[in-house]
């Protein structure tokens, strides 16, 4: 008979059920019987634990019993919490191994699209990029006429994307909430997902184009042109002036082909959202390990989201090549407490309710699960928001966990891969940049076969490896860098999702 539930490690205090169980279910192979209806995710109690102590997942604390639990019992919100303090043993550096990283001739390799300064794309998009929201509908009315059998005649050319934002004014005009929204439109507008780029202003907003274009370091050409609403005469003039413009560059942004390349010249960004109880057993280990055969072929993902490595970011530092990386790494959770805390927040505002509702508990829970993205390899370096991810390894980004503006940013730092991992069912795409989704669940798989590209359910029944998984994942990190395109592709997902982070005080 298949077993009823998954237990991690043999010194937890819980197991986790695979299907929805009733009270009076039988847990025969650990002699507990469920007190308690125990939702598909879930977890229930396999000892007795009493008020104050703490709840093992994983191996790891990822909460304190706010009422005795006896076995059986169903744990979530209403008996288990944060507690006042938890174990963060931090041991910097041990967990550091010798890098195995095969030698050039023996790496996996894709279809890629070399740029002339070096870039390799997965994708050809020519984008539209904004710098202030007031000039966010004339970008759209640019990318509405390349829309449907418009670029029939540029097969090379995989659309017109307009990215518009809410940003760009009424705050201050240098400080941290200008430096990350220029550093974001900068690194789209370099992004080799890019073959060209039209950007658009109004004239009078904070966010000055000739500043973005100084500051960043972008140089005008005939892929990269800046319009300005006031100067071109209004918005239906610059909408005639970008489209013609666009007409113009079509023919060469079309003349690419793709060519054999290593797949050292893949970034994936790593994200998960709308998880669940699986997303830590499944799913998330399974991109762990497609993560490891990147690395080990040259390759490099940037795992992010720093307020969802709240309580597991002592894993990371034991990961980190050095002091100072670790360093970093730890810099930028006190400032995420003291941001939070000046806002009259607390880090444990999450998980949401979609993510309780799927069976997790407390951040210290999803926190847990959500490193196991970052698979086992070291981490070489932490970088901020939008900042340019130029080391090859695991790299960390400072980042909200607002899956948009995560995503964002490790686009804008040259991600040209997403993979995102949802339990509750995310319909997620990120352009210029293909998005794969992979579902921890079976049932989540069959429900929306139309946004999961990668089912990573059959780990939690036995059916597969993490292994098995991850190295279908890494397949499909080669295949979709190579052209094929993902659910969210096919249904046209992805401009929308634009959302750089906004910080520092509207005005």
């Amino acid at each position: 008979m298949a077993s009823l539930f998954i237990r991690l490690h043999p010194r937890d205090s819980v197991v986790v059920a695979i299907e929805d169980l009733a009270p009076g279910a039988a847990l025969s192979e650990i002699g507990v019987v469920c007190k308690d209806a125990i939702p598909l995710g879930h977890k229930v109690a396999i000892k007795a634990i009493a008020v104050g102590e703490p709840v093992r997942k994983f191996d790891q604390i990822i909460g304190f019993a706010t009422k005795a639990i006896a076995p059986g019992e169903h744990v979530h919100v209403h008996n288990m919490g944060m507690g006042e303090d938890f174990d963060r043993t931090f041991e910097i550096g041990s967990g550091v191994h010798p890098s195995d990283v095969l030698p050039e001739s023996q790496r996996a390799t894709f279809q890629g699209i070399v740029r002339p300064n070096g870039q390799v794309a997965t994708r050809n998009y020519i984008g539209v990029l904004t710098t202030v929201n007031c000039s966010a509908t004339a970008a759209r009315l640019v990318a509405d006429q390349f829309r449907g059998p418009a670029l029939e005649a540029f097969p090379n050319v995989d659309g017109v994307v307009a990215l518009t934002h809410s940003l760009g004014c009424g705050g201050v005009q240098e400080g941290d909430g200008m430096d990350i929204l220029r550093r974001t439109i900068g690194g789209y507008a370099n992004h080799p997902n890019f073959g060209a780029v039209v950007i658009i202003g109004l004239g009078c907003e904070n966010n000055q184009l000739s500043r973005l274009l100084e500051v960043q370091g972008l140089e005008v050409s005939d892929t990269l042109q800046p319009l300005i609403i006031q100067d071109v005469g209004g918005t239906a003039a610059t909408v005639k002036e970008a489209v013609a413009r666009i007409k113009a560059i079509l023919p060469k942004v079309n003349d690419v082909h793709r060519q054999t390349v290593s797949a050292s010249h893949i970034t994936v960004g790593l994200q998960c959202g709308a998880s669940d109880g699986y997303s830590g057993i499944t799913a998330n280990p399974a991109l762990g390990a497609a993560v490891d055969l990147l690395v080990k072929n040259g390759g490099t993902a940037v795992l992010s989201e720093t307020p969802e490595i709240y309580g597991a970011e002592h894993l990371l530092a034991r990961r980190a090549i050095d002091g100072a990386t670790a360093r970093k790494l730890v810099e930028r959770i006190e400032w995420w407490e003291a941001y939070t805390a000046r806002t009259g927040d607390e880090m444990n505002n999450n998980p949401s309710p979609g993510n309780k509702k799927g069976g997790l508990t407390t951040i210290l829970e999803k926190s847990l699960g959500a490193v196991a993205k970052a698979g086992t390899t070291n981490l070489i370096d932490v970088v901020k928001y939008a900042e340019p991810v130029k080391s090859h390894g695991l790299v960390f980004m400072d980042t909200p966990g607002y899956d948009p503006v995560s995503a964002t940013g490790q686009v804008a730092g040259g991600a040209n891969v997403i993979c995102f991992t949802t339990g509750r069912g995310s319909v997620f795409g990120c352009k210029p940049a293909p998005s794969l989704k992979l579902a921890t669940n079976t049932p989540l798989f069959n429900r929306m076969r139309d946004d999961m590209d990668i089912n990573c359910g059959p780990i939690a029944t036995g059916e597969a490896t993490i292994e098995e998984i991850g190295k279908a994942i890494f397949e499909a990190i080669l295949a979709t860098a190579s052209g094929k395109q993902t659910k969210s592709e096919e249904l046209g997902v992805g401009a929308d999702e634009f959302a750089p982070w906004q910080i520092g005080a509207v005005m």
